[in-house]
């Protein structure tokens, strides 16, 4: 797996404006020709028979914020008063112990698994209205709280609600671009929920295993039969590429409401993507990885990555764009 040094200053810590106005680095697998351009003419690439593929999940308001640094990250809501959640500022939720979080709100910590995670009691329901004053999106942890980037960090296609973290590929597609990409492309969607685990550093054990934490994906009826149908399937992000390919077998497509641990590394042999547009990932994670092995080698791979930092493109979430065709 590669690994590069990244200047501080091409982390995006923020979108460019409009969307679609981000950098887009275009890569040839057949001919390895790099390509510099904007994603607003990402459409001048795309084969015309090319179907494409976006991942519509919403991201949730899941990191509640109290006075005091104190902090819960939700990741389940078990019933109507108990929850999972990472906390910061553990000391305040050992096991059995309750803690005031405002004038109205107590919890009480009913369990603790190895990874420190909470399972946490309210006093109230969590879908009380006063909640709502604390519920944030959560950004990525290498840009401060700013609830004015919350809107940006949505999809403009968002629907269904699930995601921790936004399926970063779709956040440079404007409203016009999509009209105009379906002027000349089927477009479809597919929804996999992107869990905390998809940016995580890599372990042994999930190498070994060749599986990763599981994510909630779902392929309607009408969606599978496009894809049935497609000649050329363009992804868009490394979770659509988990669905997709996770959903495919030997019989195609079906619609589908599941769960997928895939692992994507080199010498997985690739059964629904023929293009991939994905961002600029962290070094050790399986999202590069997945690009290492869509690419083709790891060296190919490192050759385009210190092509993109020596003609500055941005990084990470807020980051440029790829396409690898």
């Amino acid at each position: 797996m590669i690994d590069f040094n990244l200047p501080k200053d091409l982390i995006a810590t923020e979108p460019v404006q409009p969307r679609d106005r981000a950098r887009l680095l275009v890569y040839d697998r057949k001919s390895r020709t790099i390509t510099d351009d904007y994603f607003y003419n990402i459409g001048l690439y795309l084969p015309k028979n090319s179907t494409i593929v976006v991942n519509n999940s919403k991201v949730e308001h899941c990191r509640w914020l109290f006075d005091g640094g104190i902090e819960l990250f939700v990741l389940d809501k078990l019933d109507t008063h108990t929850i999972r959640a990472m906390v910061r500022k553990g000391n305040k939720f050992k096991l059995g112990m309750t803690t005031q979080l405002t004038s109205w709100l107590d919890v009480e910590v009913l369990a603790v698994d190895g990874d420190g995670i909470r399972t946490l009691k309210l006093s109230v329901s969590h879908d009380d209205e006063r909640l709502q004053n604390f519920e944030h999106v959560p950004l990525p942890p290498y840009i401060p709280q700013n609830d004015k980037l919350s809107d940006e960090y949505q999809t403009v296609y968002a629907k269904p609600l699930g995601s921790k973290a936004a399926p970063t590929a779709g956040l440079h597609f404007t409203k016009e671009l999509l009209v105009k990409l379906q002027q000349s492309h089927n477009l479809i969607e597919v929804t996999l929920h992107v869990g905390l685990g998809t940016f995580a550093p890599l372990t042994e054990r999930q190498l070994k295993s060749g599986s990763l934490h599981s994510e909630r994906y779902e392929i309607s009826e009408k969606a599978a039969q496009v894809l049935n149908m497609a000649r050329h399937i363009t992804a868009i992000g490394t979770t659509s590429v988990r669905t997709l390919e996770s959903n495919k077998t030997t019989q195609g497509f079906c619609a589908n409401f599941s769960s997928t641990d895939i692992l994507i590394q080199p010498g997985y042999k690739w059964r629904a993507v023929d293009s991939l547009v994905t961002n600029f990932h962290l070094p050790g994670t399986s999202l590069l990885l997945l690009v290492e092995s869509f690419v083709g080698s790891e060296p190919e791979l490192k050759r385009i990555y210190n092509h993109a930092i020596a003609e500055k493109y941005r990084f990470y979430s807020f980051g440029d764009a790829m396409l690898i065709l």
